[in-house]
C-alpha cells in the first residue's frame, strides 16, 4: 500500500472486534513506532501493551468525557479491542542538552514538552502501520492519567500521555472534511502579516 494512500485512508476506529491480533502484526506496529525520529535520537517513548481484559476494563473506567451526553466515545474500543497501548514518555531527556556544561538543561523555549512531539511521531508511525495491516486505532487523551499510572505501575518520571486501543475494525467511518491548503499554509511570511 502506498504511504499517501495509507495516510488518506486511515480513520479513527471506535468500534473494534474482540478477535486476537496476530503477534507478528503487533510486533510490526511496535517496530514502526521504534523507527520514528526523536530529539537527539533520545527515543523517550515507552509503551505498555495491555492485553489483560480486566486491566483494559479498568482503563476504560478512567476515560473521561467532554460531552454532556455521557461516556467517552472510545470507551467501548478500550473494552473490546484485544490490546490497548498506554503511550508514555520519559521526561527530562527530549529537548535537553545531552553534554557539556549545559547538560540536562532545556535546549529550547518549549520547556519539557519535546517528549510530546517525539511520542506523537512514534504514534503516527504506529497508527499508519496498523492501518496498512488492516488494524484500527484511535487516539485517546481524555483520561485520568494518575489512575492509569497507578493501574499500570508507571513511575513518576514517566508521563502517561495517551491510550490507544488496537484491534480489527468493526466499523467503516466516513471521511471527515479537511481544510484546504490555503487555509493553513503560507509562504515566506505569516498569513495576514503587514507589509
Amino acid at each position: 500500500m502506498d504511504v499517501l494512500q495509507v495516510i488518506k485512508e486511515r480513520r479513527s476506529i471506535r468500534k473494534m472486534k474482540t478477535d486476537l491480533i496476530n503477534p507478528e502484526d503487533l510486533n510490526t506496529v511496535l517496530e514502526a513506532a521504534r523507527w520514528a525520529p526523536s530529539w537527539g535520537n533520545t527515543q523517550a517513548w515507552r509503551f505498555v501493551v495491555v492485553r489483560d481484559a480486566g486491566l483494559r476494563a479498568s482503563l476504560a473506567d478512567v476515560l473521561m468525557t467532554a460531552r454532556p451526553e455521557g461516556a467517552n466515545p472510545a470507551t467501548e474500543a478500550v473494552r473490546s479491542a484485544p490490546v490497548t497501548i498506554a503511550a508514555c514518555a520519559e521526561r527530562g531527556i527530549s529537548g535537553f542538552y545531552r553534554s557539556g556544561e549545559r547538560k540536562g538543561s532545556e535546549a529550547t523555549d518549549k520547556g519539557d514538552t519535546w517528549y510530546m512531539f517525539d511520542l506523537a511521531l512514534a504514534l503516527q508511525n504506529f497508527t499508519l502501520a496498523a492501518h496498512a495491516l488492516g488494524l484500527g486505532t484511535v487516539h485517546i487523551g481524555l483520561f485520568d492519567s494518575e489512575r492509569v499510572r497507578n493501574l499500570l505501575g508507571v513511575p513518576p518520571e514517566v508521563a502517561v500521555v495517551e491510550l490507544m486501543p488496537l484491534g480489527y475494525p468493526d466499523q467503516e467511518p466516513n471521511i471527515r472534511p479537511r481544510k484546504e491548503l490555503s487555509e493553513f499554509v503560507c509562504y515566506d511570511r505569516w498569513m495576514g502579516a503587514a507589509g
